[in-house]
């Protein structure tokens, strides 16, 4: 099925949507950024949406709350190293029903796509649709409340689901809030994300 103009944003540097229904909307971009800061995917699993990203031709990270800064700061490096204005479409993957087919909204990705946008801006990469901009300015307006937002977001209340595995959860709830935390940027080759 033909994508609509309307709702691709291509008239923007800087792009956002949700899940690989909300990738496919999009114009092509040079950057995908991919945000998944809870995923509860089976590890090893392959990333059909980076897949597909990659398969676009687009340069592939993954980003987040933890490492917003250090993304935007690479996208700015890619497009001085391209010499000319790159596009970037900025991806929130959303949480899968136990079904795999509803898309479930996921506040701790609106958040980490968000921190990815506003970074975006701050590199001067500020052509932004209206969707990053509202995306961005929820980060910049609760980023005092991040910690217990994302920890008690539906996604943390999931990976909390086994007793055993209690701790390990709780860890990895409270890395994925932290902001800036990392400079590392994952980059999608050979099949998966590689630092």
């Amino acid at each position: 099925m033909p994508v609509d103009p309307a709702f691709d944003q291509s008239t923007y540097q800087v792009r956002f949507e949700w899940g690989m229904e909300g990738f496919r909307r999009l114009a092509s971009a040079d950057v995908v950024v991919i945000v998944d800061v809870l995923s509860t995917a089976p590890p090893g699993e392959a990333d059909p949406l980076a897949t597909a990203a990659h398969a676009s031709g687009a340069l592939v990270l993954q980003g987040g709350l933890r490492n917003a800064s250090a993304v935007a700061a690479y996208v700015r490096a890619e497009q001085v190293r391209r010499d000319r204005r790159t596009s970037v479409a900025v991806v929130a993957c959303g949480e899968h029903t136990s079904e795999r087919s509803d898309l479930r909204f996921a506040v701790e990705d609106l958040f980490g796509a968000g921190a990815v946008v506003d970074g975006l801006i701050e590199q001067g990469l500020d052509h932004t649709s209206p969707e990053a901009v509202a995306t961005a300015q929820s980060f910049r307006s609760l980023r005092g409340a991040l910690r217990h937002l994302v920890s008690a977001s539906g996604s943390a209340r999931a990976l909390r689901g086994d007793p055993g595995d209690l701790p390990a959860a709780e860890e990895r709830i409270r890395a994925a809030a932290q902001v800036d935390a990392s400079g590392a940027v994952p980059v999608f080759r050979d099949g998966r994300f590689r630092v």
